[in-house]
């Protein structure tokens, strides 16, 4: 149930927040490995590209790749919030005096996002006749290609993201500042944490998306990248150290939001199961 209920709010949030991710991964290949001013600028701003796209793609273009996204998201956060909450209620985040440990809960948010990432890794490459495609031309293991490429994004957004979330929601709770168990305690939380993951996984992010898009050789060999090293140098030489943050704005404007709604969701249906359960 743990698992189930987690995969159904990481979903709920993707309906609402995939148009983001769509505007999100354009704005991040403009001008891949160009020098800043050398190259023609489509989406000059987060509300520019929603405007643009909309107008030249149609509106359903901004929903567009959200059947593998919903079922990316109800797979791999539906994985690593199941673990974090099965660890959580085992009472691994409390130390000897029984208050919470942010570096435990930082170590079991890295690990499940580690694990939910690497298992949903070939949902991110595609869908049915995408995966089957990837599969015959580059075998079964080209299912993973980039995987690793993106894990450090994974450990440090999902270590960012659930151990801050907990340990605020902890503080909170302790300041007495919303009733236990309220709706705005979760909410708050959630938003304080939504602004933490930004930062910490944009730069991942940038880079994570343009080894996935990259095109390979018959080998499936990346011709643009060698491996995450490679595309970070590349990046920072080329574009300098802020196109390691290019689309933070549309960044914020799809993970702030899905952060918030899919913890809020989270913490939300886990208390009306246990509400019902008792």
């Amino acid at each position: 149930m743990d698992f189930l209920l987690s995969g159904l709010a990481a979903s709920g949030a993707c309906v609402f927040t995939n148009p983001l991710e769509v505007v999100k991964t354009r704005m991040q290949l403009q001008g891949e490995l160009r020098a800043p001013g050398s190259y023609q600028r489509h989406y000059r701003n987060v509300f520019h590209a929603f405007f643009t796209i909309g107008k030249v793609d149609g509106v359903a273009a901004l929903q567009k790749g959200l059947a593998p996204a919903l079922v990316y998201q109800f797979l791999m956060n539906g994985i690593r919030l199941g673990i974090y909450g099965l660890v959580e209620a085992k009472g691994f985040f409390l130390d000897s005096n029984g208050n919470h440990s942010p570096g435990r809960s930082a170590l079991a948010g890295g690990i499940a996002g580690v694990i939910g990432a690497y298992l949903g890794s070939p949902i991110y490459m595609g869908m049915f006749q995408a995966l089957s495609v990837i599969a015959r031309k580059h075998g079964l293991f080209g299912l993973w290609r980039g995987a690793l490429g993106g894990l450090p994004r994974v450990i440090v957004g999902s270590s960012t993201q659930l151990c801050t979330f907990s340990s605020i929601k902890d503080l909170v709770a302790q300041w007495e500042v919303f009733p236990p168990q309220s709706w705005k305690l979760a909410l708050a939380s959630a938003m304080v944490s939504s602004m933490a993951v930004v930062l910490a996984m944009t730069p991942f992010d940038v880079i994570s998306t343009r080894l996935y898009n990259q095109p390979t050789d018959a080998h499936g060999k990346g011709l643009m990248y060698r491996g995450l090293p490679d595309a970070l140098m590349q990046t920072i030489r080329t574009e300098g150290i802020w196109g390691m943050y290019k689309g933070v704005g549309a960044s914020y404007f799809r993970l702030g939001p899905h952060t918030i709604l899919s913890l809020f969701f989270w913490d939300q249906l886990r208390i009306l199961y246990q509400t019902h359960k008792q």
